[in-house]
């Protein structure tokens, strides 16, 4: 990538983080205390060579245990071709998963949607990873790594992982799950011989390697303006939407 295009690209993120109401500065400044402890680009060292950013692991380095769990919690790899465990994460991720500041509105993944996503070419059920309550069985937390392949400009492809449905049950967020889900995928995916991954926020975490806009298609404008989640904007007809 030129000079120029470096440039372009990132007059390109700071526009659409301005539109989000974001500053480059507040990126730089705010800490993350988990974020800043893990191995990717921080504040300043946005401007990195091209590659991994730490070089792949021996079998020696590589954690051989899994982490430990809080109390009363234990490790569950999942098979989401079993009807009944793909019952069980789809309870969890329609009552835990990304919803409104409200907490009014929800996704919905359906049970045919998280085969699909979770069961790509190559996918191994160790990388489908949740987290149980150890006297009821219930599932509590989840978080998943599928394989995929990508080209970061000049280099040549690289084998990673997409980390996707990071899960908690809302009233076990104060057990720090999240940061424990996390290092137990990594230590798996490090295993599996992948050393690098990707994964998508709605928020702005250190540091954007690159960023989409996308686009909802309303379905039923006229249920979805009832029940609150659109609204008929100035100069806007039901019709129209």
């Amino acid at each position: 990538m030129s000079a120029d295009d470096k440039v372009k690209t990132t007059d390109e993120i700071l526009k659409m983080l301005k539109e989000a109401g974001v500053s480059a500065e507040s990126l730089v400044d705010k800490s993350h205390a988990f974020w800043d402890t893990q191995p990717m680009a921080q504040g300043e060292q946005a401007e990195l060579p091209e590659g991994p950013i730490v070089p792949n692991k021996t079998k020696d380095e590589i954690r051989a245990e899994p982490y430990n769990m809080p109390p009363g919690f234990e490790w569950s790899t999942l098979d989401v071709m079993d009807p009944a465990q793909r019952q069980e994460l789809y309870v969890l991720l329609a009552n835990n998963y990304v919803e409104d500041d409200d907490a009014l509105f929800r996704f919905d993944y359906s049970k045919e949607f998280l085969e699909w996503a979770l069961t790509p070419p190559g996918y191994t059920n160790d990388l489908l990873l949740g987290v149980r309550a150890s006297a009821s069985q219930k599932l509590v937390a989840f978080i998943s790594a599928v394989p995929a392949n990508v080209r970061v400009q000049s280099t040549s492809e690289l084998d990673v992982v997409e980390i996707n449905f990071l899960c908690v049950h809302k009233k076990l967020r104060s057990k720090r799950l999240a940061p424990v889900l996390i290092k137990e995928i990594t230590r798996r995916v490090n295993q599996s011989g992948v050393f690098q991954a990707v994964y998508t926020a709605g928020v702005v975490l250190p540091v954007p390697v690159a960023s989409a806009r996308y686009y909802h298609r309303s379905l039923n404008p006229k249920k979805l303006v009832n029940v609150g989640f659109s609204r008929i904007s100035p100069r806007m007809t039901m019709a129209r939407m």
